[in-house]
């Protein structure tokens, strides 16, 4: 079961972390760059309808990006990044 992510920004004690990103960030400047909607379309058919809802397509493809861009081999320290 395929299942659209939408972010919100969590709020604690007035801190919001897209604030302290730098503007010239290269993750920012990727993310604005590309649009990956077209990953829900090209995976559809792998996702069931049944069973518990799995992650969002772009937040896994946005992980693996960041890990092979990264050079981490690990799940844990990709989470851990």
């Amino acid at each position: 079961m395929e299942e659209k992510k939408t972010y919100q920004e969590k709020l604690f004690n007035q801190f919001r972390l897209s604030e302290r990103v730098p503007k010239d960030n290269f993750y920012r400047r990727l993310y604005t760059g590309t649009d990956l909607n077209f990953l829900y379309k090209t995976t559809q058919k792998f996702y069931g309808s049944s069973g518990q809802k799995s992650i969002d397509p772009i937040v896994f493809f946005k992980l693996c990006l960041v890990g092979y861009l990264e050079n981490i081999s690990s799940d844990r320290k990709l989470i851990s990044h």
